[in-house]
């Protein structure tokens, strides 16, 4: 059976959907599916009239079963609407709901075949908003990993791309409060998805004094950021929201624990082990208290780097993200 992967060209940092997106096809192709990932440029998620009709003509010839990027879909409702009529199995691959045009997103699910989401944290937001849903649960698969070395003083990893949403400042501000003990720390993701928060999170760290304590290194991968996961021993991703947060499990494959915020995808991407925590962030100090009590109980340290450990062992790979898509298109496909 042919499947079509349609992604979004105007996401050119490493997010987690970009990710999710190649791991996919790469083991759906493992499976022995017939896989051709296409990236279509456009302002999405609505698209100019020229970029929905590029979206038309990749719909309508992409044989049996297409799964397209929420991003790219979810904004185009008569275009979903038009190649299901027609014939095409045309799943939406939802990593989160969108912020905006909820009235284009819920016609374009209703559209739909069917819906992919990479947690029940997505599904569940996407049911609040729409209503009734056929939404099958892929949940990402995490690649195996050496397990951390950890450093002394302890070194704290926050990966995602500078974002608003990702929270770099507060992080800064936060380690801005423990200057009395010792640590180092990295933000590691894109400068480029927003260069003004990107500076404005480079600021804050001058202005708290720590340019000798938080390096800013912008996107790595390969080694560059191996030698980060070796060096770490807690990792922190406290987005105000997340549909999983990948690097959760990154980060749980290396025997890392990790801060997580209360509320969003990534508590279930922890799990329920005690590797790390789930934390209310609504308090101003909250996220300097969780890191202060754990920079200054070794136990603790050591009970959740246990854990992490454990964790690491439990993980599923990608062949199982893979199957759960292939198991349910080829399905609707017969």
């Amino acid at each position: 059976m042919g499947i079509r992967l349609i992604v979004p060209g105007n996401v050119r940092h490493g997010s987690g959907g970009n990710k999710y997106n190649a791991k996919l096809a790469e083991h759906l192709a493992a499976l022995g599916e017939d896989v051709q990932t296409v990236t279509v440029d456009g302002d999405w998620p609505v698209g100019s009239v020229a970029d929905r009709r590029r979206l038309a003509d990749l719909l309508d010839d992409g044989g049996p079963t297409v799964i397209a990027d929420g991003l790219v879909a979810s904004g185009a409702p008569e275009e979903i609407a038009r190649a299901a009529k027609a014939g095409t199995n045309v799943w939406i691959l939802s990593h989160m709901a969108l912020a905006d045009h909820h009235g284009l997103e819920a016609k374009a699910l209703a559209a739909a075949t069917g819906i992919i989401c990479p947690s029940e944290h997505a599904a569940a937001e996407l049911r609040a908003k729409h209503g009734p849903l056929h939404i099958e649960v892929a949940k990402p698969g995490a690649d195996s990993a050496d397990i951390s070395a950890g450093s002394e003083p302890p070194h704290l990893l926050a990966v995602a791309a500078l974002l608003p949403n990702k929270r770099q400042r507060d992080i800064v501000q936060a380690l801005g409060e423990l200057q009395d003990l010792p640590w180092t720390a990295a933000l590691v993701g894109s400068l480029d998805a927003d260069p003004a928060y990107a500076a404005e999170v480079a600021a804050a760290v001058g202005h708290y004094g720590l340019q000798d304590r938080v390096t800013i290194t912008g996107e790595l991968s390969g080694e560059p950021l191996e030698e980060q996961w070796h060096r770490a021993n807690l990792s922190l991703l406290i987005s105000q929201s997340e549909a999983y947060g990948m690097v959760v499990t990154e980060s749980l494959a290396h025997g890392v624990p990790v801060l997580v915020r209360q509320g969003t995808g990534a508590v279930e991407a922890l799990g329920t082990t005690e590797a790390g925590a789930a934390l209310d962030l609504s308090g101003e100090k909250a996220l300097a208290t969780a890191i202060r009590a754990w920079l200054t109980d070794s136990s603790l340290q050591q009970d959740w780097r246990n854990a992490a450990r454990t964790a690491r062992q439990e993980l599923q790979g990608w062949d199982a993200t893979a199957a759960v898509v292939a198991k349910a298109v080829m399905a609707l496909a017969r």
